[in-house]
């Protein structure tokens, strides 16, 4: 097992930014390109092919039925703490840009609702589609919504850094918060004015002073359950949290997010990056907890996404 990790050292330090590294465990074939009949638009390259993904029972991302999350009312509000000097660039790395933060110390942190340990934010990135009727991972009674924000965190208590601990069932936590289409989102528009930068694959530009925190809704709800990352290597290890209420942007500012590009500067066939988003996997018996009463009041001005 120590001659394993040293090998999957260098791997994991390539997954904190792009997401790709392997680890030997069971795996089954699955062509996602099969399961996309229905979606008559163009998925990225990683999806078009057959992939071997772990053989677990914990895949993300996932369809959450409200009459079948169950209402814990143990599970406690979330502690967010986020340092906005932690915040140091944004990087295209050819599926989604990354906006990443310096996890070195503890000064952005979540702690608190389904968490046992203190986890650190490393990165933040988006999942989106190429027109508002379709674009997050996660749904909620099959409800799509234009694109969805994940908050990246590990579990720095437990492990020494972010390439162990997304080896682990424990080690990442996301958060996940849906966008629909309605006014200008003020805290989003300093990132979507820096995007251009980063447009071509592998492009990085420096981004400072930003707080994450402006992207989270004023509504404490969340559902939590086990799962995994959605991009490959799909490894699970996540504790998802998906925030209930989603928040509002804007058609341009989700424009610009589908002006960026999949290729980089020098290829001849350009790609824009859209539909960059996993599609749904089966639950396997896993329970979706939640920390409100889905019966209590009604979801439906929530899941308004915009068309």
């Amino acid at each position: 097992m120590v001659a394993l990790r040293l090998i999957m050292a260098p791997l994991a330090m390539h997954l904190r930014r792009s997401v790709t590294v392997h680890r030997w465990t069971p795996v089954r074939k699955c062509s996602l390109a099969g399961c996309s009949y229905k979606l008559r638009h163009q998925l990225h390259p990683v999806w078009q092919s057959p992939l071997s993904i772990p053989g677990g029972r914990r895949q993300s991302p996932i369809n959450i039925t409200l009459r079948d999350s169950v209402h814990d009312p143990h599970l406690k509000p979330l502690k967010i703490r986020y340092d906005p000097s932690t915040c140091t660039q944004i990087w295209n790395n050819g599926y989604s840009f990354l906006v990443e933060f310096d996890d070195s110390t503890g000064k952005s942190t979540l702690s608190g609702g389904p968490l046992l340990n203190e986890y650190r934010l490393c990165q933040f990135h988006f999942h989106w589609g190429e027109s508002n009727a379709v674009g997050s991972e996660h749904t909620i009674d099959g409800t799509l919504f234009p694109a969805e924000l994940h908050l990246v965190h590990w579990n720095s208590s437990k492990y020494k850094s972010f390439e162990e601990a997304v080896m682990e069932g424990d080690g990442l936590a996301v958060v996940a918060v849906f966008l629909k289409i309605g006014k200008r989102h003020e805290g989003l528009q300093k990132l979507v004015d820096a995007l251009p930068a980063v447009r071509h694959k592998d492009s990085v530009v420096e981004f400072t002073g930003f707080n994450p925190s402006c992207l989270l809704p004023t509504c404490l709800d969340y559902w939590t359950y086990s799962g995994s990352l959605t991009t490959p290597p799909l490894t699970e290890s996540v504790a998802w949290i998906i925030k209930k209420k989603p928040i509002e942007v804007s058609h341009g500012q989700l424009a610009v997010f589908r002006s960026l590009l999949f290729t980089s500067a020098d290829e001849e066939e350009q790609k824009s990056m859209v539909n960059n988003f996993r599609l749904q996997q089966p639950l396997m018996n896993r329970t979706v907890r939640s920390s409100f009463s889905p019966f209590l009041g009604s979801m439906e001005p929530q899941l308004q996404t915009g068309q």
